[in-house]
């Protein structure tokens, strides 16, 4: 079965959310390998999807303090390698959701785009709008293509901007897989709602 690596252009640009849709839309598992900080990503997931066949995965490393991994495990007197990191077996397809964007450290030299490539994941890249974005988005882009990664797509999350998503496209070439409006409340009907429009593009 096939691996999706969920990264971002940043912290909090919705990973996890997007992870939940992904989780419902595929019925897949929900790995997040390296969680700095609470609350887990992992629980707010497992709350937000309704399918029963979704397996959660322990962490390979529960930090802390909510910082770079990197910091975070230096706190926690712990060294992250990427070697030692395992991805857990499974017959089913695996949701991995990254920690902050993909060039955040885990140690001195390797980055959370190193895992991608361990894994042999396909990108899912999650965009926010914001002034500032279309670089953001664009430079990780070039990371992810630098190194040959295989790309699924990209999400849009938050209010639209119709320009800045054309503009984004045309550079990175990659498939709009899904655009999440901006929501006063996310909950199991809204990721349900999601799950469904990004069934529809899945295999476009």
């Amino acid at each position: 079965m096939m691996n999706y690596f969920v990264t971002a252009i940043g912290t909090d640009s919705g990973k996890t959310l997007t992870s939940a849709i992904l989780c419902e839309a595929l019925h897949a598992d929900y790995w997040k390998p390296i969680q700095a900080g609470l609350p887990r990503d992992t629980d707010v997931v497992k709350n937000l999807i309704s399918n029963k066949s979704t397996v959660f995965h322990p962490e390979a490393h529960l930090l802390n303090t909510a910082a770079s991994p990197h910091a975070a495990a230096r706190i926690d007197k712990i060294n992250i390698k990427c070697h030692n990191i395992r991805i857990p077996k499974t017959e089913n397809t695996l949701v991995i959701e990254g920690a902050g964007g993909c060039l955040v450290p885990l140690n001195d030299e390797e980055l959370v785009i190193d895992l991608i490539d361990l894994f042999e994941a396909k990108v899912i890249l999650v965009s926010n709008h914001y002034l500032g974005s279309i670089n953001h988005t664009l430079l990780t882009v070039e990371a992810i293509q630098k190194r040959n990664l295989s790309v699924k797509g990209i999400i849009f999350n938050g209010t639209r901007n119709e320009e800045s998503e054309r503009i984004i496209l045309k550079h990175s070439k990659m498939k709009c897989l899904l655009r999440i409006d901006k929501e006063l409340v996310i909950s199991k009907e809204i990721i349900q709602k999601y799950a469904a429009l990004l069934n529809r593009n899945w295999n476009d």
